[in-house]
């Protein structure tokens, strides 16, 4: 049974840990050879579209589609180039959780981290639900669920799914700053 745990701590420590607490890796601090951050990972979150009445997404007069942006938002929130900044801007409620951000940004591991969203399934004007995979050096975390929400005219993680992966990775003991989430 130890070994189990232990198994299960080595598996899935670099994948949650890292990709989904610390994705976020200062640029500044780097000094591998990897090429810049896209522009799309240093830009400002995507904008809401003004219509999600289907499944499928609703369009914007800029043609962007609601699941479009929260895919996009999605993806640069557990990008490991994206800046702490906007890793905060990009979760609900992202300043209760700086912090968090902030000290696990920079470590080697987080440079390598990606998510791929598989499916957006509007829910509400204000809430969807996420299905994505995670990568980190090699390693993935697929089929995972979350929620993205509308706060403050962006779509961002949800609190509650950041504050699940965060329980994931402390070995299923909620972490004390999601004690008030969800």
């Amino acid at each position: 049974m130890r070994s189990r745990v232990l198994a299960r701590r080595i598996l899935l420590a670099p994948v949650i840990g890292l990709a989904f607490i610390t994705a976020a890796c200062s640029s500044g601090s780097s000094t591998s050879s990897s090429p810049p951050a896209s522009p799309a990972a240093n830009s400002a979150p995507a904008a809401p579209a003004t219509s999600a009445s289907s499944s499928s997404g609703g369009s914007s007069s800029s043609g962007t589609t609601t699941s479009d942006a929260i895919k996009a938002n999605w993806e640069e929130f557990f990008n490991g180039k994206t800046s702490v900044a906007n890793r905060v801007a990009l979760l609900q409620n992202g300043q209760t959780f700086a912090s968090v951000l902030k000290a696990q940004s920079g470590t080697a591991l987080t440079a390598s981290a990606t998510a791929t969203v598989t499916a957006v399934v509007v829910e509400s004007a204000t809430t969807a639900t996420v299905s994505y995979n995670v990568g980190i050096s090699g390693a993935s975390l697929n089929n995972r669920t979350g929620t993205a929400v509308l706060q403050d005219g962006v779509w961002k993680v949800g609190d509650i799914s950041f504050c699940q992966l965060l329980t994931l990775e402390n070995a299923g003991t909620p972490v004390s700053i999601c004690k008030s989430v969800g």
